[in-house]
């Protein structure tokens, strides 16, 4: 290890130092992740979820059952999913395996909806997706596979990012901080902002060796420690609403905090022609590649030909 173990406030093992080592870690109290957290009672993630599109070993699922697909994969033995109170047969019709449901009664905001997950996590680190982000690896370790081993390895909190364009600021949640030496892919976080417009991401986000115009922005999942929920319920007064950015903000400062630029990339099926762009792209990485590109040229001949 580089740096001394410490135990927080929190009851977590923490490194201290600036240097994380990537390698499988011998110690006993190294994080393990046997808990994921999938938020879907937003307004536009009811139905989202529920689509169904051609996953990579060209079987037809719904994209919940390819989110859980990616958790587990990752070792997650439990999967909580925060919905909207009677969304959960449809959910459950969707998903055809054993979850916790956990509604969200009252919903104030994507941070409060991870509250809500707080007695399912109790007092362990867990694996946090989105409900409207679908994952694609460019190696044979899944995305989440590759965060959760970065997490266990330096026993802290990680947040998966991934280097994007400055028209996108408005869609997503941005990081700012430094490389770790000698790591090409991972960050110190020592900013978090919420969607910032582009003067705010020059002011504080600029990652010295990323391309000019580009940030670290979320990639659609975390591990986190159980600090972040304490954080969040430190703030609920019970009627406003809460978003996770700003929580993550205050564990930069509070607890060791890295970014993992993931190897692969994330799609959002919420934005317009999401669940195309992700159909797309899990079928051109999957077990149907030759047959969806024949079909992609002949489309693509009978439009010039039009």
């Amino acid at each position: 290890m580089n740096g001394p173990v410490s135990k927080t406030g929190m009851g977590l093992w923490s490194i201290e130092g600036s240097n994380p080592s990537l390698s499988a870690s011998s110690d006993t109290r190294a994080m393990k992740i046997t808990k994921a957290v999938i938020t879907a009672a937003g307004k536009d993630q009811r139905s989202l979820p529920l689509q169904r599109l051609v996953d990579r070993d060209g079987q037809p699922k719904s994209a919940i059952q390819i989110i859980i697909e990616e958790a587990v994969a990752a070792g997650a033995e439990e999967i909580g999913i925060v919905i909207h109170p009677g969304d959960e047969p449809a959910f459950r019709a969707a998903i055809g395996r054993s979850v916790t449901f956990l509604p969200q009664t009252n919903p104030r905001g994507y941070g409060h909806a991870l509250l809500c997950a707080r007695d399912f996590v109790g007092r362990e680190p867990f694996l946090h997706l989105v409900s409207d982000h679908l994952h694609v690896s460019d190696l044979p370790k899944r995305c989440a596979q590759q965060l959760v081993e970065i997490a266990a390895a330096n026993n802290c909190a990680v947040s998966a990012v991934q280097a994007t364009r400055e028209n996108m600021l408005p869609y997503y949640g941005t990081v700012g901080g430094r490389r770790v030496p000698q790591h090409k892919n991972l960050y110190e976080i020592e900013h978090v902002i919420e969607k910032p417009t582009p003067t705010g991401a020059e002011q504080h986000l600029i990652v010295p060796g990323l391309r000019a115009g580009h940030y670290l922005c979320f990639f659609g999942m975390h591990v986190l420690t159980p600090t972040v929920l304490d954080i969040l319920g430190a703030d609920d007064d019970g009627t406003r609403h809460l978003q996770l950015s700003p929580a993550l903000a205050v564990l930069a400062k509070r607890e060791r905090y890295l970014a993992l630029e993931v190897a692969g990339s994330r799609y959002n099926i919420g934005v317009k022609y999401g669940l195309l762009i992700a159909q797309l792209a899990l079928a051109l990485h999957g077990a149907d590649r030759d047959e969806v590109l024949t079909q992609l040229v002949e489309l693509l001949a009978r439009q010039k030909a039009a």
